[in-house]
């Protein structure tokens, strides 16, 4: 654990926790003092609290990572990291967007940034999962449907079987989706599978689909497998994403843009 860097906020050192438990399973808190740069006192606060999560067990010295596929931070603490990739992402993904179009957002982050952009839009049509993005364009912009489904409180979205109801009768012309993992081998993959049924339901009969995922998702897998990547067109990314992994999307036919 070579590489250090100051994360001052509490949600970019938690997150920075787990991506290091995610990679060495068991760490002490001498190493994670150094990785962090910040105190033991703040290091052990911060492991109690993602124990209290459920996703680490605290060991005299340092800590366990529970299971490295399946833990998940909180939408705040997602948000709260890579903001400024995020919204250049957005950004980047509001030139994909005509009028007329009839475009789908998924819950994540990133995807949430660029309903923030859609809110004086009234010349397409919005159907979305996330209650996020509802709740951003419920007062003003685009026509609005919200698709049903039993509640996913850590992303708040609508997820399950129940989603295919509403989905099923529509037509699609783009989605924008996120992720939690990116590889070659395992496509795209999240922690829910419930989520993972409607991420996959949308981009089979979608046609065209945006994959926004900023580059710490490049390379990681996690518990459920939420879309193949012969169904993405595009992934809008930021140039620290993994050029190699770049170089074999584009290869599979996938426009990648990074910036």
């Amino acid at each position: 654990m070579a590489n250090t860097f100051k994360c001052g906020l509490a949600p970019e050192r938690w997150e920075r926790l787990r991506q290091v438990l995610r990679q060495h399973r068991v760490v002490r808190v001498e190493d994670l003092c150094r990785e962090l740069r910040a105190s033991p006192a703040t290091v052990r606060r911060d492991l109690a609290h993602l124990e209290k999560l459920g996703e680490v067990k605290r060991v005299h010295g340092g800590a366990v990572c529970i299971d490295s596929s399946l833990g998940e931070p909180v939408f705040e603490a997602k948000a709260s990291i890579s903001t400024e990739e995020k919204r250049r992402i957005a950004r980047a993904a509001l030139e994909y967007i005509e009028p007329g179009d009839t475009i789908y957002l998924d819950g994540g982050s990133t995807v949430l940034e660029l309903a923030r952009l859609l809110r004086d839009r009234t010349n397409i049509i919005v159907v979305t999962n996330s209650l996020r993005a509802a709740s951003e364009l419920a007062g003003q912009g685009p026509r609005l449907i919200l698709i049903g489904g039993e509640l996913r409180r850590i992303s708040q979205t609508l997820v399950g079987p129940l989603t295919r109801w509403v989905l099923q009768e529509l037509h699609l012309d783009k989605a924008f989706m996120g992720t939690m993992g990116l590889s070659l081998e395992a496509g795209l993959t999240t922690t829910d599978p419930s989520e993972a049924f409607t991420k996959e339901l949308v981009m089979g009969q979608v046609r065209r689909v945006i994959l926004l995922a900023d580059s710490t998702k490049a390379g990681r897998v996690s518990f459920a497998r939420a879309g193949r990547l012969e169904n993405v067109h595009v992934l809008i990314t930021d140039k620290q994403f993994d050029k190699a992994l770049a170089r074999q999307l584009a290869k599979k036919g996938i426009e990648v843009v990074r910036v």
